[in-house]
């Protein structure tokens, strides 16, 4: 990849994006090339091809996606699994067309089997059921990754494909009807210490574990991947540390400052038990996370203060 390329990157204002944005221009790439859902509908096959006969990107980043926790994916399956799908079909089929470098897929680790051998090795994929609660969009994030390796294997295109553990940071989704987990919490502690109320309660048990990466470490294994990674093999990106849900909530309220109860609706679910990936190949290819998980919650929580009026609640 060079400095001089054209990059498009699919997602750009998103959690995802903008930490690739962010860390693409602190290395010196300037050609980036953007789009908002209302300049360009990537499940409409049309607009897709038309936006790339006029720009002809070097690279593609595809981050663009319909995502959502535990409880939007139980409500929209559907469109979980389709407009995905339709997005994914239209931009890969559009870099191979156009002749695209390079491109980088990026899905989820909730690809992988509920009931996966922990630490959980790309090997693992379709080794068994995934998980009912997010079935619709890992069966999509699914479809994209094997479509590079399709691409990649029968025209030599360089198509390649990474998936993230749980994130969070700058531009995370705040609204509580669909955001993960780790800003759901930041939401719900605000809310209740600016309310001063008694408690907060959180879904499930807290039994589960989860390992969190903070979204610019994140973007920054992205970026590494497209400079030094041209393999068919799908590659993890995370910590390879875990923590269970209780704690976590404990870590959140105190950087948060709540001061009341946390209560458990252990009559809601909570998903997959455990969900930490192996990123043993990350490590050999040479690249490692380095902002800590307090540190990281400390970043996230700062943002949401200084951007409440923009964050999206």
């Amino acid at each position: 990849m060079e400095k001089t390329d054209k990059i498009y990157v699919a997602g750009h204002r998103g959690l995802v994006g903008s930490a690739i944005v962010r860390r693409l221009k602190e290395k010196g790439y300037s050609d980036l090339v953007m789009r908002t859902h209302g300049e360009l509908d990537l499940t409409e096959q049309a607009a897709v091809r038309a936006f790339f006969e006029k720009e002809r990107p070097d690279i593609v980043i595809l981050a663009a996606a319909k995502v959502g926790g535990i409880h939007a994916n139980s409500i929209a399956p559907a469109e979980f699994a389709y407009e995905n799908m339709q997005i994914q079909c239209n931009v890969i089929k559009c870099a191979h067309d156009y002749q695209v470098k390079k491109l980088l897929f990026l899905g989820s680790t909730c690809i992988y089997p509920r009931m996966a051998p922990q630490p959980i090795a790309e090997e693992a994929l379709l080794g068994g059921p995934l998980e009912e609660t997010n079935e619709a969009y890992a069966i999509a994030k699914i479809a994209g990754l094997k479509m590079c390796q399709y691409f990649k294997r029968q025209y030599g295109d360089n198509f390649i494909s990474c998936m993230p553990t749980n994130l969070y940071g700058p531009e995370d989704n705040y609204d509580l009807k669909g955001s993960h987990v780790m800003p759901a919490m930041i939401r719900k502690f605000h809310d209740a210490k600016i309310a001063n109320a008694p408690y907060v309660e959180l879904w499930g048990t807290g039994a589960p574990l989860r390992e969190f990466l903070y979204v610019d470490d994140m973007a920054d294994a992205c970026v590494f991947l497209l400079e030094n990674y041209d393999g068919e093999q799908h590659v993890n990106i995370g910590t390879g540390q875990e923590i269970s849900i209780k704690e976590l909530a404990e870590t959140v309220r105190q950087v948060v400052g709540f001061a009341g109860e946390i209560r458990w609706n252990s009559n809601m679910p909570d998903g997959t038990p455990r969900k930490l990936t192996d990123v043993n190949r990350l490590h050999v290819l040479g690249w490692t996370h380095r902002v800590q998980l307090q540190e990281g919650i400390r970043l996230a929580y700062d943002w949401f203060c200084k951007n409440v009026e923009k964050a999206r609640l």
